[in-house]
């Protein structure tokens, strides 16, 4: 049986890339990474883990949450600096 760190170690995504995932879709970190795997691979699929995040991130600022705002701002960073097809940053607060 693979573990969570087994999947990790498969999946294109970082762990925080993989709990934005997570997060928007309600979903246990280990179904995130398989989705967001799987998203990555499509033709359009870097965008849309892109707009996931972005939606975490507009959640974490609505609801006062500094830490996991700051958490996510960097998880985004880091996604459109190593995947460009994920579209260009979004602009600075």
């Amino acid at each position: 049986m693979l573990s969570y760190e087994d999947c990790l170690a498969f999946c294109d995504l970082t762990e925080e890339e993989i709990a934005a995932v997570a997060q928007h879709e309600h979903i246990p970190m280990i179904v995130a990474a398989e989705l967001g795997n799987y998203l990555f691979h499509l033709p359009d699929g870097t965008p849309m883990i892109r707009r996931m995040i972005l939606d975490d991130i507009a959640e974490a600022q609505a609801s006062g949450d500094r830490a996991r705002y700051v958490k996510l701002k960097l998880a985004l960073r880091h996604f459109v600096q190593t995947h460009p097809m994920a579209g260009p940053p979004p602009p600075q607060h």
